[in-house]
C-alpha cells in the first residue's frame, strides 16, 4: 500500500485557488472506495480539520501540526513542523499544492508551480514577507521537487521557461468544474435581476479595478445592470471598497455590489443568474471562474492570452488591453448585446467543458502519484 501525504492548510477556512483544487481532489478521492486497496492518504493541517464530511472517509488519516500554547503560524507549520513530522512518517510521496517546497523536507515530492507565483515574487504587490517566501521556496521546489505539476499546457511552457526547469520534470494536470445542480437556479438572496459577475481574489493582474471603471462607462446604456464582485481585495494598499463607493456615488445608485466571500451554494446561484462573467487576468496559469460560469451557459470576458485560447478557443469575449478603459467597455457592451456570439458560446459549451472535469483531474493525479511512487516514467 502506498502512503501519500497531502498538505491541506489551504482548505481549513474559505477555499479559493489552491484550496479549491485540494478540496475537489479530496472529495473525488473519497468517492472511490476501490482506492483503499492501494492507497492511504495522510492529510496535514496547520490549525484544525475543517468540518467537511468527505474527510471522514477511512482512506484519509488526518493530522494537525499545531504546537500547544503557541498561536497558529503558517511559517512555523510549513517550513519547520510539517517537514520535521514528515521525516518520521516514511511516506512514499508528499504532495505540496501550495507552490513551495520546504528546504528541510526529505523524500519524494510533487509540487504545483505556476507562473502566477513567479510574477508575484518578481513584481507583485503582496507584502514583502510573502514575496520573499515565494521566491525562496518556489525556486527551491523548481530545483529539488521530484516532479512539478502544471495545470495547463500553456502554464507548463511558462513554468519551464521562467524557473528554468527541464520540461521532462513537469506533468500537466488540468483542473475541473462542477456540474450545476440545475439550470433553473437564480439568485434570490441579492434580489438582482440583471448583473455581470466577477469572482476571484482581486490581485491587480486580474484587473477588477479596470472592470469596475469599464462597468461605470456602460452602466448608463444598460439601466438596472449591476456588477457583483466577489473576492478579497489583494491590491496594496486596498482600493476596491473605496472605488466601489466612488463609482456608486457618481452613478447615483448602488450599481456595484461587493462581497469578500460567499458560500458555494450562493456562488452557484450567482453564476446561474449572471449575464456575463468578467475575469480579465493578464497572468493566469488556468483560471476556474470563467469555466465555472460557462457550466451555467454564462459567457466569459477574458484577457486575450495563450491560456484563454487554449481553454476556450473562440468561445469567449476577449479583451486585448484591459488598461484601455474605452476598449474594455466596448467588449463589455458587446458581451451583453451580441446575441449570435452568445448563442454560439452556449452551443459550444459542452465541447469546452468535457475536457475539464474533477473526475479526469483525479484520474490523472492518481496515475501521477502511482508512477512517482513506483519510479515509473510518466
Amino acid at each position: 500500500m502506498f502512503k501519500i501525504g497531502i498538505e491541506c492548510e489551504s482548505i481549513e477556512d474559505q477555499s479559493w485557488g489552491v484550496g479549491r483544487i485540494v478540496k475537489k481532489l479530496l472529495e473525488e478521492i473519497s468517492k472511490r472506495p476501490e482506492l483503499q486497496k492501494e492507497f492511504k492518504f495522510f492529510l496535514y493541517f496547520k490549525s484544525r480539520v475543517p468540518p467537511l464530511t468527505f474527510l471522514d472517509d477511512p482512506i484519509f488519516v488526518k493530522k494537525v501540526m499545531r504546537l500547544p500554547f503557541f498561536p497558529p503560524s503558517f511559517s512555523l507549520y510549513y517550513y519547520l513542523l510539517l517537514p520535521a513530522k514528515l521525516y518520521f512518517e516514511k511516506l512514499d510521496l508528499m504532495f505540496f499544492p501550495n507552490y513551495m517546497l520546504p528546504v528541510i523536507f526529505k523524500g519524494k515530492s510533487l509540487v504545483i508551480l505556476t507562473e502566477d507565483v513567479y510574477y508575484e515574487f518578481k513584481e507583485g504587490t503582496l507584502p514583502f514577507r510573502y514575496r520573499l517566501a515565494y521566491k525562496i521556496f518556489a525556486n527551491w521546489a523548481a530545483r529539488h521537487a521530484t516532479k512539478i505539476m502544471a495545470i495547463s499546457e500553456t502554464s507548463k511552457k511558462e513554468v519551464a521557461r521562467l524557473f528554468k526547469i527541464n520540461p521532462e520534470r513537469i506533468v500537466v494536470n488540468t483542473l475541473g468544474v462542477d456540474s450545476p445542480k440545475t439550470s433553473e437556479v437564480r439568485n434570490q438572496k441579492l434580489e438582482v435581476s440583471g448583473y455581470i459577475l466577477y469572482v476571484g481574489q482581486a490581485f491587480p493582474r486580474r484587473h477588477l479595478k479596470e472592470t469596475m471603471l469599464a462597468y461605470e462607462k456602460i452602466a448608463p446604456r444598460f439601466p438596472g445592470l449591476k456588477l457583483i464582485a466577489v473576492g478579497k481585495d489583494k491590491y496594496e494598499p486596498p482600493v476596491i471598497e473605496r472605488l466601489k463607493n466612488e463609482i456608486n456615488y457618481r452613478l447615483g445608485y448602488d450599481g456595484i455590489i461587493r462581497k469578500e466571500y460567499v458560500p458555494e451554494d450562493e456562488l452557484r446561484e450567482l453564476y446561474a443568474g449572471a449575464q456575463a462573467l468578467i475575469y480579465v487576468s493578464s497572468k493566469e496559469a488556468f483560471g476556474l471562474p470563467p469555466l465555472e460560469a460557462l457550466n451555467y451557459g454564462v459567457p466569459a470576458v477574458v484577457a486575450e492570452q495563450e491560456i484563454t485560447r487554449e481553454i476556450f478557443g473562440n468561445n469567449a469575449f476577449f479583451v486585448k488591453n484591459p488598461d484601455n478603459l474605452n476598449s474594455f467597455a466596448v467588449i463589455l457592451a458587446e458581451t451583453l448585446t451580441n446575441e449570435p456570439k452568445r448563442a454560439e458560446i452556449f452551443k459550444s459549451a459542452g465541447q469546452v467543458l468535457e475536457k475539464y472535469t474533477w473526475q479526469a483531474h483525479t484520474d490523472r493525479f492518481i496515475k501521477i502519484i502511482e508512477a512517482i511512487s513506483k519510479n515509473k516514467k510518466l
